[in-house]
């Protein structure tokens, strides 16, 4: 991207006087080009490309596969193991790659940063979208397998996994947002992030059915984790993807409950992220 087309933007601002996420939308042009920037730079110098974007979830799935499914004897109690498995694998991908970006969105663009006055928010929000991008073809992946399996057409399904998408991206956003912050001046919190990521999966029902955290968990515990928003959005790609499938198995009491006390947390957790963003973008320039 060039310095010229930042330039010619009319509505630089300084840093922390600006509407915040809201004041993204207007830079449009700044937001496209980053976009475009990102995308291009992603597989830059890569003979495969974009097919690595489908290459990673299958070597999950079939590796997951192998070591659940064959080694450790497999998975008879939960219907069409495969379908379960490879669509939590494809909501936690989106989760991490999602998070992963945003939190280092600042330092990546730091030559950006420190010469010009714009919305730091635009970083961010613009690693969000080539996460989201290059979550696509995984979720053609994911729908070719489901078809496989006898997957049919469902309004259900559609609005169940648009919510799952939207629950993930406002809730690594925020996280993204407040690690991002920290991980200018501290790059610990990049360590921490990946920390994070490193339990997403172990922390939300892809390996497993949340019936076995209602068995063997306290009651406390099982509260706890059903209003994880990654379990909640993991459990609606599960009803989006899996349940048509599977219609026979049981589905979580209370989820839509659970889903909404989720939604909540996440967009606290949007609000912490961005309030601790804006208190500290004003000295992003200076640790940079």
């Amino acid at each position: 991207m060039s310095a010229n087309a930042i330039l010619n933007d009319p509505d630089f601002t300084k840093p922390g006087t600006d509407s915040g996420l809201l004041g993204v939308f207007r830079h449009r042009h700044l937001l496209s080009l980053l976009l475009k920037k990102g995308v291009a730079t992603r597989y830059h110098g890569s003979a495969l490309g974009w097919v690595w974007s489908y290459i990673r979830p299958a070597a999950q799935f079939i590796m997951y596969s192998i070591v659940v499914g064959i080694l450790m004897g497999g998975r008879d109690d939960i219907t069409s193991f495969p379908v379960y498995l490879f669509t939590g694998i494809v909501a936690v991908n989106l989760f991490s790659e999602t998070l992963r970006n945003t939190t280092s969105a600042i330092t990546d663009n730091k030559s950006l940063v420190k010469k010009i006055y714009l919305p730091r928010e635009l970083f961010p929000i613009a690693a969000l979208g080539v996460a989201l991008i290059h979550f696509l073809p995984q979720a053609a992946l994911l729908l070719a397998v489901v078809l496989l399996f006898g997957w049919t057409f469902s309004w259900v399904a559609v609005l169940s996994f648009v919510a799952g998408v939207i629950l993930i991206l406002i809730f690594s956003l925020g996280l993204g947002l407040f690690f991002g912050a920290i991980n200018v001046a501290y790059r610990d919190a990049k360590n921490f992030v990946d920390l994070i990521l490193m339990f997403a999966t172990w922390a939300s029902p892809v390996l497993y059915t949340w019936s076995m955290v209602a068995t063997h968990a306290p009651n406390w515990l099982y509260q706890i984790y059903m209003v994880n928003p990654m379990t909640a959005a993991v459990e609606l790609f599960h009803t989006a993807f899996w349940a048509p499938i599977a219609p026979n198995d049981a589905r979580p009491p209370e989820i839509i409950l659970h889903t909404l006390i989720a939604a909540g947390i996440a967009i606290a957790t949007l609000v912490i992220g961005q309030l601790t963003f804006r208190k500290l973008e004003g000295s992003f320039a200076q640790h940079l």
